[in-house]
């Protein structure tokens, strides 16, 4: 899939641009702050209804106006696809092929995306939030019932620390809204637990090769879904929920204490191991970067199997990030295959030919010029 034409309408410090796009390599170089990143965004923001640098959507709506807009032709295998987002006080409203969509989870995954920014090197040394995060949208991506069952777990994760909060520091709890909660919290935790056991063994399966390519055959990588509550893969949907509620009252006293939820896929993690080792506790930045290169390429190649064509690739300012080595395996992997979109400062020091062949776009104060 690539996309042909992007519009913006108050989006940013874009009062109205509009842009014609190669199927290839499209680079935007300017300085920093120019609104560089703020393009690179928006494409993100038209996949994922969301943004990858704030959760305020305010923030997205061009300073003083009361809406921002966000418009692509995006061609796949079937066609032509004209989707639209709209932002505004009110809301989001999202339509595909004109037709407005009254569930975002109908939207995502219209317009796949794999978004590669200088935080993502962090990927492995990040907190965990930023791994949950990076599961959360690439699994959303290709599962709108993956995206169902996160937002219903999410609401009763909240329920039920409202709860907790309102009987902090009592010895006990009966309260008959707490135990509904309770089960209905399980069996959404559950589901969302399973798929990213499943969504592991696929990016196990694709990055595992890629970076015993990138490091020349001298390593083997390992990615682990680490479940707080420490879940067995291998159980059955109901032996996973029996076991949760067994975990969820052993520390509903602490629960209590701290007026929180404990256990639960909000506090699970990822964990990457190179030649049995912990990458995040003894791998050298080169490995740390190698791991998080090879996931983001395994990404391009998953969405690729799940979905029948390949992901829009978004390099934002990363090329500048990698050492010469893995700057080349990264282009020589999308070069001629993926629709790809790089922002720098200078294609000065990256000596590759998809950089040459690319369609070239400067951008100087929310201004974009075409060529040169």
């Amino acid at each position: 899939m690539f996309i042909e034409r992007l519009e913006l309408t108050n989006y940013r410090n874009y009062e109205s641009l509009a842009l014609t796009f190669s199927k290839t390599i499209n680079v935007l170089i300017g300085e920093n702050a120019q609104g560089k990143t703020n393009i690179m965004e928006s494409i993100y923001v038209l996949s994922m209804a969301k943004s990858h640098r704030t959760s305020n959507d305010k923030e997205l709506i061009r300073w003083s106006e009361e809406y921002g807009k966000i418009k692509g032709d995006v061609h796949k295998k079937y066609g032509r696809l004209p989707l639209e987002l709209t932002l505004s006080k009110k809301g989001k409203k999202a339509k595909v092929n004109h037709l407005e969509q009254s569930r975002l989870s109908d939207y995502i995954g219209q317009l796949n995306v794999v978004m590669f920014a200088p935080e993502d090197l962090h990927l492995v040394k990040g907190s965990p939030q930023v791994r949950r995060r990076f599961l959360d949208m690439e699994i959303g991506q290709i599962s709108p019932v993956y995206l169902h069952d996160l937002l219903t777990f999410q609401k009763l994760l909240k329920q039920r620390n409202h709860l907790l909060k309102m009987h902090q520091g009592k010895s006990s709890l009966n309260d008959v809204m707490f135990d509904v909660y309770t089960d209905q919290y399980i069996q959404a935790a559950v589901s969302v637990i399973r798929k990213r056991f499943q969504f592991m063994e696929l990016l196990q399966k694709w990055a595992e090769p890629i970076h015993f390519g990138i490091s020349r055959g001298l390593e083997k990588l390992e990615v682990r879904y680490n479940p707080v509550s420490g879940l067995d893969q291998n159980k059955t949907f109901e032996q996973m929920a029996d076991y949760l509620r067994q975990k969820l009252q052993a520390s509903k006293s602490q629960e209590l204490a701290r007026g929180v939820t404990l256990t639960g896929p909000h506090r699970d993690d990822l964990q990457f191991f190179v030649n049995g080792y912990d990458v995040q506790t003894y791998g050298s930045q080169g490995q740390q970067r190698t791991t998080a290169l090879s996931l983001k390429l395994a990404e391009i190649e998953l969405i690729k199997q799940e979905v029948g064509e390949s992901p829009v690739l978004l390099l934002d300012d990363v090329l500048s990030e990698l050492d010469d080595y893995r700057q080349s395996h990264l282009l020589n992997t999308i070069q001629g295959e993926v629709q790809t979109f790089v922002t720098t400062t200078s294609v000065d020091g990256i000596n590759h030919d998809t950089i040459t062949q690319a369609a070239i776009y400067n951008v100087t104060q929310g201004h974009v010029d075409e060529g040169a």
